[in-house]
């Protein structure tokens, strides 16, 4: 297959240990490789898609999970959802929300494309008030959208999520930033920051920051 640009700038990685890495990871299906080709030739900011290697980690943990309900705040492009949707039950259905219309018709080309797209249900609008009208307990939870929101987000969805299920939220080493002084005016890191302590001192949770890409939380409800 021919090459395209990797998917982000951000390094705290050895480049070398990365590629490594990379090699040795299953490659993405060939659906999931047009539509990361497709989205790093047609979208100003590609590297918000998931990609080979988290998108695999996501669907590991669907698979060991075997969730009935996942909810994904934060579509793109479809293929983080894709993705989780790999591990539903034979009745299981996924939902997930994205808040530019601009993307929904790549988006549905894409879920029609796949086996598991009827499980699949996309909602477009603002996701803080489409999981409100949302009545499902959710097993998995993804979280990947506004920054600035994920406390709103993580409030609206704890009540939702059955006891032992998991919330996975994206983006909160957010570049490396979190380690470095922070602009006054750098809403995203504050609220990133702000967000991870929560976390670390919700007593309701138990929690695991893994390092891996953008830095992923593991949160499991107690």
């Amino acid at each position: 297959m021919p090459s395209y640009p990797k998917m982000s700038t951000f390094e705290l990685i050895d480049q070398e240990i990365e590629a490594y890495c990379e090699s040795h990871t299953s490659p993405e299906s060939d659906l999931l490789y047009r539509l990361n080709r497709q989205t790093h030739l047609e979208t100003i900011n590609p590297r918000m898609l998931s990609g080979q290697q988290q998108g695999l980690l996501l669907a590991f943990i669907s698979k060991m999970m075997r969730p009935r309900y996942i909810l994904e705040v934060g579509t793109f492009t479809g293929y983080s959802a894709l993705c989780l949707a790999e591990g539903l039950t034979s009745d299981g259905e996924l939902h997930t929300i994205e808040n530019n219309i601009e993307f929904e018709d790549r988006i549905c080309q894409y879920f029609e494309r796949s086996p598991l797209g009827p499980k699949i249900k996309l909602h477009i609008g603002d996701a803080k008030e489409v999981i409100s009208q949302l009545d499902y307990t959710w097993d998995l939870v993804f979280i990947d959208a506004e920054k600035e929101d994920y406390q709103a987000y993580y409030d609206l969805v704890l009540p939702k999520v059955r006891k032992g299920g998991f919330i996975l939220v994206d983006n909160v080493l957010w570049n490396g930033k979190v380690t470095k002084d922070v602009a006054h005016n750098d809403k995203d890191t504050k609220a990133i920051l702000a967000f991870n302590e929560f976390i670390q001192q919700d007593e309701r949770v138990r929690n695991l920051l893994l390092p891996f890409r953008d830095g992923i939380m593991i949160i499991e409800k107690q």
